[in-house]
């Protein structure tokens, strides 16, 4: 019988690995161009993996677009993010290879100079986007081929106190040519849904941007003879000098001239395809092996914990049950163990409202992740539009509110055997997890102001998320405290005695071994956590959430593994206080995810500058470290809840 299910789960198992290969669905409604359209790109907030504080891009002295700088329409995760997209003055004209003239700049004054320096030491990228692609580039270091997204604001050379500004760029863009062949293309993205079909083949036919790659260069040009020219004139192109004499550098009363030139080069990429060149994914074996030792780590606790554990109980509850009264007093005389607190089993635990709210917030989170995790997997939160995971996420969060009070109430009305409180229950926890993270991002939020960062959240958003917070969870988390007052309340199987049973003394104490249980869920979830933090904080693109899903699916298997097998451990030493000790059973690993953030923090993000860089790291890993307790927690108390009902249950008492 086993041998079947083995096999049907390899084989979930192998289907999950393939969601992991770059399936996506487009990010956005395609769009082609005839020979001669002018399409001009954009321009995001500059980033820096130095200092994680990002910056507006026309923070610098760079030229300006005709008719003012105007922002893009932006979503709720681009604005939690520090996006801010402006239009820019770069023009391409489709199928026209040309070398042009931006602009040239006033004399640099004392200011720009020294935010230029800043800037290039703090190793600043500019980040350009054209047909909603990123601009890419390539660069070979120790003889190997590193990909980029973005391109440097300057460069500070090793042999020389200078620094020197990239002004001239060199585009090649990928185009496809698309003869309207009927194809439905179906797009998830920031325009819309939409569908290209036969009928439109004729509108639809041209060409499609399908790759952006630049080549940035420092050149030195001539600031009188360059004024004479106006913007998107065409002028000689000029080659990347390796002299530094030829390049521009940064100094006061210095006029710097921008050029650009832009080529076209036909492509056989396919536009659903265009974003296969960014979600490369590099170190898939690692992924598989990470995932395959936990899953044999696993199995093979499993197998063994549950083998002997089975084999325990069933034969004390069938010693128990086949004596009579007389031989079962004796018995309880002679024994000890889990039989022994049959009567204070179910005691009402040390602050059972606080329990019971991280209990519903454990559920509202574990509910956003799963469902989050499952439809990034399968393609429906493409990287093309940015900002949908976060603010997919916020949604989800925000409906599963009922949920969570729904979970919190019903485990309320179970431990006081009343529903008496149930808005007070779902009042905190519709503002427990929330009000976390809310002073701690206000803290963080005062730091990025201080710092003139676009990181910083405005305060139209905070108005505008707490308006969300207010009009959507409370009110959900409300009805689903409601719906827990009405269902059925779970009945505990055995009486709880009125004189609590005294707890054996032992050698070390029980939250020695709570807090060591940490270290196996840690395990399954530590190396798919750096690819997690590197995708965070290095500017990389993270998209094998079919890995993600699997090391979900198996961190909930080891969390309700640990809590049960900790809880047993506890009951069979007549300690019978395990509720909050299977919540950290479980819980325990986010004191291990958050002292690995701190070890990534000083040997992996070595170039991460400042206190104020550090504080935003860790104050944003505080949050993740907290929202992986209160769901771990969660699966572990829940589960470790139903085997003590199950075991209790088993046992027939007078």
């Amino acid at each position: 019988m086993r041998t079947p299910m083995i096999c049907w789960a390899f084989f979930l198992l192998v289907l999950l690995g393939k969601a992991c290969n770059g399936f996506y669905l487009p990010g956005s409604y395609m769009k082609t161009y005839s020979t001669g359209d002018e399409i001009f790109a954009k321009v995001n907030s500059l980033t820096s993996i130095e200092t994680e504080l990002p910056f507006s891009y026309y923070s610098l002295p760079y030229c300006q677009p005709h008719g003012g700088v105007k922002k893009s329409a932006e979503n709720l995760g681009e604005l939690l993010m520090g996006d801010q997209i402006d239009n820019s003055p770069y023009r391409f004209r489709m199928n026209v290879n040309e070398s042009v003239y931006l602009c040239t700049t006033k004399p640099l004054s004392e200011h720009e100079v020294k935010l230029l320096k800043q800037r290039t030491r703090d190793l600043y990228q500019v980040n350009m986007i054209l047909d909603n692609l990123p601009v890419m580039r390539y660069a070979k270091q120790n003889g190997i081929d590193i990909q980029w997204t973005g391109f440097p604001v300057g460069y500070s050379p090793q042999n020389s106190n200078e620094d020197y500004i990239i002004n001239h760029l060199k585009f090649t863009v990928l185009v496809h040519e698309y003869e309207g062949s009927g194809i439905e293309v179906i797009g998830t993205g920031e325009e819309g849904m939409g569908v290209i079909s036969e009928s439109d083949k004729k509108k639809a036919s041209g060409f499609e941007i399908v790759g952006f790659v630049v080549v940035p260069c420092s050149f030195k040009y001539d600031p009188e003879a360059m004024t004479k020219h106006h913007i998107y004139d065409k002028i000689p192109p000029v080659d990347c000098p390796s002299d530094l004499d030829k390049s521009q550098i940064i100094r006061e009363q210095e006029r710097i001239s921008f050029t650009y030139v832009v080529e076209f080069v036909k492509s056989d990429i396919r536009w659903p395809s265009r974003w296969d060149a960014y979600l490369k994914m590099e170190g898939a074996r690692v992924h598989w092996f990470s995932i395959l030792n936990s899953l044999m780590v696993i199995v093979f606790l499993a197998g063994i914990v549950f083998v002997i554990f089975l084999r325990t109980v069933r034969r004390d509850l069938t010693r128990y049950e086949e004596l009579d009264k007389e031989a079962q007093a004796q018995m309880n005389e002679e024994l000890s163990g889990w039989k022994l607190v049959v009567g204070d089993v179910f005691r009402e635990p040390d602050c059972p409202k606080l329990l019971c709210v991280m209990v519903g917030d454990g559920v509202q989170i574990t509910g956003m992740a799963v469902v989050t995790i499952v439809f990034a997997a399968f393609g429906f939160m493409s990287p093309a539009s940015r900002g949908m995971l976060l603010t997919g996420m916020i949604l989800l969060y925000l409906f599963l509110g009922i949920a969570a009070g729904y979970a919190a109430v019903r485990m309320w009305t179970t431990i006081k055997g009343t529903s008496e409180g149930w808005r007070s229950i779902s009042w905190s926890v519709a503002s427990f997890f929330p009000g976390i993270v809310f002073v701690i991002l206000t803290i963080l939020n005062f730091i990025l102001w201080g710092s003139h960062s676009t990181g910083a959240i405005p305060i139209s958003l905070y108005f505008i998320l707490l308006a969300l917070w207010f009009c959507i969870s409370v009110p959900l988390t409300l009805l689903g405290g409601l719906m827990g007052t009405r269902a059925e309340a779970i009945q505990y199987p055995v009486r709880t005695n009125q004189i609590p049973r005294e707890i054996p003394a032992r050698k070390l104490p029980s939250w020695v071994l709570v807090l060591g249980a940490g270290t196996l869920p840690f395990g399954t979830l530590f190396i798919e956590l750096f690819f997690i933090l590197s995708s965070i904080w290095l500017g990389r693109f993270y998209y094998v959430f079919g890995f993600l899903l699997i090391v979900l699916l198996l961190l909930v298997v080891v969390c309700a593994e640990v809590s049960v097998v900790l809880t047993y451990m506890h009951l069979c030493v007549e300690d019978w206080r395990w509720w909050w000790k299977a919540f950290f059973a479980s819980g325990s690993v986010s004191i291990f995810v958050f002292l690995y953030s701190i070890n990534y923090l000083v040997f992996d993000l070595q170039s991460l500058s400042g206190p104020v860089s550090a504080i935003l790291y860790l104050g944003y890993s505080l949050i993740m470290a907290i929202a992986i307790m209160l769901s771990t927690g969660t699966i572990g108390l829940l589960t470790s809840f139903y085997f003590v009902h199950y075991l209790f249950s088993s046992v027939k008492i007078d």
